[in-house]
This record gives structure tokens, sequence and C-alpha cells, in this order.
């Protein structure tokens, strides 16, 4: 039977006959309008998540990568308050902490070690908006923005450890992008919603400056015009709608056609904590996770890289794969996931034996995507130097620790 036969063959089955119109012409290769991906919608999940494995497999193969990272928590200070986060603390509360250089560059050390190859730094937004006790310790350590601290301790990083840093420190202004560049592999925003919904009083992003979208898809624009190599991604289940989720999706594409940045599109779900004002909000089942992960790889096509956190699934991870992913993200061997502290990262050698059972190949990849190593303009000096010594010759990790 041939790829046409077999593309025909799956639409066939599909409820909806323009769902199965729009189906065919994802499988041949054209992209979907809003209209279509609404209408992709109506299929129903079997349909998708065939769909979604064939468009992955047309250009991804087999392969699924993970990156091996230390976790950095750089400052827990945030001046945002969303509903869902257990990671931003105010001054005086437990956990609240500005890392110094000291414990930036011991952390790093010990996930060289430990074979790790990205330096995951996660901050709060902009805290010395809003805190002075933020505004001392920076003018202790020598600056006056949150950005500016983030950018030494990325350049401190990469120097002394050889570790790729990848800075993923909330909206970020053409200055900071720039200076981030010589020192980060690829930088990262979750877009989460394009919504402007959420923002009112009672819904998750009332009280978060930082989450307006016109301000997160600037910075992702910025990115684009220095040719950055972009993560970013969407949120699922703090109270979107689908059609929502597929705008989301769609501005993240078409952000991509005018830039060509964008390396890696995450969909993260929403987990309930004790701790938080959305403790007792419903998370979004499974089958609603496949949905819309069928529906980004479906919207997003074969070429972007589709990541799931296999943590924030629990035992279920593995399911993940059947909705047409591409990469687990980032696994440390050292640090825990601190936006999720609940969620355990499973073990590498258990990622790498689910993925094999279910006919894939695990590859160990860098914070940089192989399709993205070759470009020189996505790569400063400085990381390029780096990264020569973890880099095999197809663009995935070569396997050897990272070298100072």
């Amino acid at each position: 039977m041939t790829l046409r036969d077999r593309q025909l063959q799956m639409t066939q089955g599909i409820a909806s006959g323009k769902a199965s119109a729009e189906l065919e012409g994802v499988l041949q290769g054209q992209g979907v309008s809003r209209e279509e991906a609404l209408a992709l919608g109506t299929a129903s999940l079997e349909e998708l998540l065939e769909a979604a494995s064939e468009v992955r497999e047309q250009r991804k193969g087999k392969t699924v990568s993970f990156s091996k990272k230390v976790f950095i928590p750089l400052t827990t200070l945030c001046r945002d308050y969303c509903s869902y986060c257990t990671f931003r603390k105010d001054p005086g509360q437990l956990g609240a902490h500005f890392m110094t250089p000291e414990e930036v560059l011991s952390l790093a050390e010990e996930g060289k070690r430990a074979g790790c190859k990205e330096a995951l730094f996660s901050l709060g937004d902009q805290p010395e908006r809003i805190f002075p006790e933020a505004r001392e310790f920076l003018r202790w350590q020598g600056y006056a923005r949150t950005l500016d601290y983030l950018v030494a301790m990325c350049e401190l990083v990469l120097e002394r450890t050889g570790l790729l840093p990848h800075a993923n420190p909330g909206v970020m202004d053409g200055a900071a992008l720039a200076k981030l560049k010589e020192s980060n592999a690829s930088v990262g925003l979750m877009l989460e919603n394009v919504s402007v919904r959420l923002m009112r009083e009672g819904l998750p992003h009332a009280n978060a400056p930082d989450k307006v979208p016109a301000l997160r898809l600037r910075t992702m624009e910025e990115a684009g015009k220095r040719s950055i190599a972009f993560t970013t991604g969407i949120l699922i289940g703090i109270g979107e709608t689908m059609e929502e989720r597929i705008d989301s999706l769609l501005a993240i594409r078409a952000m991509h056609e005018k830039y060509g940045h964008i390396q890696e599109v995450i969909v993260q779900n929403f987990r309930a904590k004790p701790d938080i004002p959305m403790a007792h909000h419903a998370e979004p089942p499974l089958r609603e996770m496949l949905r819309t992960l069928a529906l980004a790889r479906l919207i997003l096509g074969p070429h972007m890289n589709l990541q799931a956190p296999p943590n924030l699934s629990y035992d279920d991870f593995p399911r993940l794969l059947d909705a047409g992913i591409n990469d687990w993200g980032g696994i440390s061997p050292v640090t825990k996931d601190f936006i999720n502290p609940e969620a355990a990262w499973p073990q590498i050698s258990r990622l790498r034996a689910e993925t094999e059972a279910r006919g894939f190949v695990l590859r160990e990849r860098l914070a940089l995507y192989p399709e993205f190593v070759a470009h020189e303009r996505f790569v400063s000096p400085s990381v390029r130097e780096k990264l020569r010594r973890v880099v095999g010759a197809d663009g995935f990790a070569n396997g050897k620790n990272a070298q100072a």
C-alpha cells in the first residue's frame, strides 16, 4: 500500500466529512487555516492520533529526543501572581531566594559531573520592579536589572563549565535578548495563551502584568529579528477554550513562518497543587492532553519539534508518544522540576525503555536542536566554541561531557 493509499484510508473513517477533508490536506503537507483547524476538532481522538503520528513520521521518523539538563532557579522572586504557580515567592516566604554566583556555579558544576549538557535558567519576571529586596540584591551584585544579572550568570556558566545555557526569564526586550544570545544556545518563553480574556478578574492572569499576550508575542518577535533559536508553547487546563488553544498555536506558527526561529513548541498541562489559588481547579484529563497535542502537530506540521513534559503525565507519559510528539524536553539527573516540584522526572533509563518499547529511538540532544546547529546565524562565536565539544556530526549530543 502506498503512502497516499494509507493517507486516504486514514481519513475515510472520520465521522465528519469536513474534518476528513482537512485531515487529508494536512497529510498531503498542506497548512491548515483557523477554520480548518477548528474543523479538525470534530474528528475522533483515535483518528487524530493516527494522523498526528503520520505527520510526525514524515520528517522526524522514529527519533524521539531529550536534553540532559541541570535546572538553575536563579530567583523565585517574581512580580506576577499567576493563580497556578507555586514557583514564585515574595520576600520572606519560605523558598524566596536569589542565587549568588557561587551557588549558580556550584550547581552548574554538579550538573556537569552528572553528564548534563544544558543549563536551564528559570526565574521570576522582573522582581526588581516591585521588591526593594530584589533591587538591593542586584545592587550588591553590581546590576540594575534581573535580566542583566542573568546575562552575567549565563556567561559564567558557559565559560567555567562548558554547559550550554538556555534562559527562560519571562518577558525580554531586544537589548536583553541580544546580550543573552552571546552566551545562550537558545532562549525560551512560554506564550501560554493569546487570550486576553484570561487576564480578567478571577482568572489566572488577572494579577500578572507580564502575561499580556502582546508582550510575550513581542518578545518572540524580537528574538526572531535577532535569529535566536526559541522555545515556546501553550499551557492547557487553566480555563482556556479549545478555540483559544488553536489561536495560540496559530500565532506561534505565524511567528515561525516569519522568522524561522521557533525550534520547539511545548504543550504543558496544568497540575493542581495545594498551595496555589487554583488548588481545586480541575486538571485536564489525559484524553484532552492527547487531543491538544495531536492538533498541535497537525497545525504546526512535520518539521516542528513538539514536546510534552513526561513528568506531568506521571505513569501515563508513554501515551504521549501516540499524539505526534518527538521530544521529551529537559530531564535532570541532578535537580527536581522547580516549577512542578511534586512531579518527579522519570529516570532516563525508564524513559529509554518506554520509548523503545513503542518502536522509537531515544536520542540525547542539546539545548539547540540539530536542525539549528548547522546555521551560523543562530549561534554566537562563544557558544559555537563550546558547542563543538559536545555535538556530533548529526547535530545530536556526541556522548561526551561538557568541558570548559
